[in-house]
């Protein structure tokens, strides 16, 4: 996209509050273009639309008919339901071995946007392959399992840029704003593919033929709004760039050494395991919301695209609001309020009685109040502990459990319904998660840790 001649070397943000505002604005536009694919892909239709197929394969032509704990796949034992926790497990074992070589690549390159704009092209060309993938349900799985894959690369490059593009004291308000809009533009296209799934058969087609052309228009927003975002945005690089290209060996090198100069920053190692814990019961309460909903409550699709809309739009909202608060309370015990939230949530949605709409939309409002705040400013925290240069690298590891990723959580799941042949138990047992993360963080000592990697401490943490 962008010629690493206009790359420059890293001096963190811009002097100029013009410009840096400029070049938030388009941060925040790929917040805009991505967060389609976590919406409408991964939370709403990918769940459904694969069990859907897996069920079919193995006989199984209802959801009541799928919940028989004695059905099979045949791959390891696996249970028609359980495809997709399973999918989303490997995904993100996969991510585990590449993100780190993404990342220490991409704190070797002068041209950040480039690596941006080719991984979520890549990631969106597999969400629009999804249209095409009617033969079963293998070939589906494995396009699914790639845009995962891809998408995760493309947020630990978004993520370098945070500290590039915001003061210490700009950092919370920019990455809330990033996130509020990044909700209301996964609301907007729901909108759409709330309607078209509620019209399918009007419009003469099934509700998998739907969903596919939601997949292809995910596909499509994700990469238009990919362009627009990175024009505003500049190249800048640290010391780790200076020595030519990006190669796969002395960045898999480059990545040993820092893993070493981390233990330099325990507070920076304690923050990133808590934010592991209480993550991946974050992301696993909202991937699995939608089989859950489905087949362990009995609700339609509508109801659940209807939900998941609400929780957008109120997340829209809860994001600005709670970084509000931390104006007051800081970032850090923002966070750990919202944690205390999320346990009473997800231990309400194990009594919460098949069928009920009011019910399950109350709760999706209690989850859309906290969802934009833990995460933002979470990410926002984080930045402040990295070391200015090693950005992605450092990322590359936030996102093993950041949006879209959520690997023990996505394995607790799995063994519970396989188990079970049901979500209930599963969404219950994520109360572990916020309860270790929760006590991990509030050990922390930020100011420590922000001192120790040399970066300025913010005048509220």
């Amino acid at each position: 996209m962008t010629e690493a001649s206009e790359a420059t070397a890293h001096s963190g943000p811009s002097p100029d509050p013009t410009q840096r505002r400029r070049e938030q604005r388009g941060w925040y536009l790929y917040d805009w273009a991505n967060s389609v694919f976590i919406t409408s892909v991964v939370t709403v239709l990918i769940g459904p639309y694969l069990s859907g197929l897996a069920c079919s394969s193995v006989g199984a032509d209802t959801a009541e008919a799928c919940l028989d704990p004695g059905l099979s796949l045949g791959l390891f034992g696996l249970h028609p339901n359980a495809l997709y926790p399973a999918l989303t497990t490997a995904a993100i074992l996969l991510q585990i071995l590449l993100l780190p070589v993404v990342g220490s690549m991409v704190d070797h390159s002068r041209n950040k946007k480039r690596w941006l704009f080719w991984l979520a092209f890549s990631g969106s060309a597999a969400t629009v392959g999804l249209y095409f993938a009617t033969d079963g349900y293998l070939v589906a799985s494995a396009l699914f399992v790639l845009a995962n894959l891809l998408y995760g690369f493309s947020i630990v490059v978004y993520h370098a840029f945070l500290p590039e593009i915001s003061t210490a004291d700009e950092r919370d308000r920019v990455s809330v704003a990033g996130w509020g809009i990044g909700y209301l533009g996964g609301a907007l296209l729901l909108v759409v593919h709330l309607v078209l799934v509620l019209n399918a058969d009007a419009l003469g087609i099934d509700a998998g033929h739907a969903a596919r052309i939601a997949f292809a228009s995910c596909g499509v927003w994700w990469v238009g709004f990919t362009i627009l975002s990175l024009r505003p945005l500049r190249n800048r690089y640290g010391a780790l760039a200076l020595g030519g290209r990006p190669r796969v060996g002395a960045s898999l090198r480059q990545f040993g050494r820092t893993l070493k100069d981390m233990r330099k920053y325990p507070n920076t190692i304690l923050f990133l395991v808590a934010f592991i814990f209480f993550n991946d019961g974050v992301q696993a309460a909202i991937r699995y919301a939608a089989p859950f909903a489905t087949q362990d409550l009995g609700l339609d699709q509508g109801i659940l695209i209807t939900t998941i809309l609400i929780i957008q739009f109120v997340a829209f909202g809860g994001a600005f609001a709670t970084g509000w608060l931390a104006r007051y309370l800081g970032a850090k015990n923002t966070v750990l309020a919202t944690l205390v939230v999320w346990s009473g949530l997800v231990a309400a949605a194990y009594f919460l009685p098949a069928g009920n709409v009011p019910m399950f939309i109350a709760l999706g409002v209690g989850i859309g109040l906290v969802l934009g705040g833990t995460q933002s400013l979470a990410r926002s925290l984080f930045s402040q502990l990295i070391p200015k240069g090693r950005e992605a690298e450092y990322f590359s590891l936030y996102q093993i459990s950041d949006k879209g990723s959520t690997f023990l959580g996505s394995l607790a799941v799995t063994i519970a319904v396989s188990v079970t042949g049901g979500y209930r138990v599963a969404v219950v047992s994520l109360i572990a998660f916020f309860i270790i993360g929760g006590l991990l963080l509030w050990r922390t000592r930020m100011e420590e840790g922000i001192r120790a990697v040399g970066n300025e401490v913010p005048a509220r943490l």
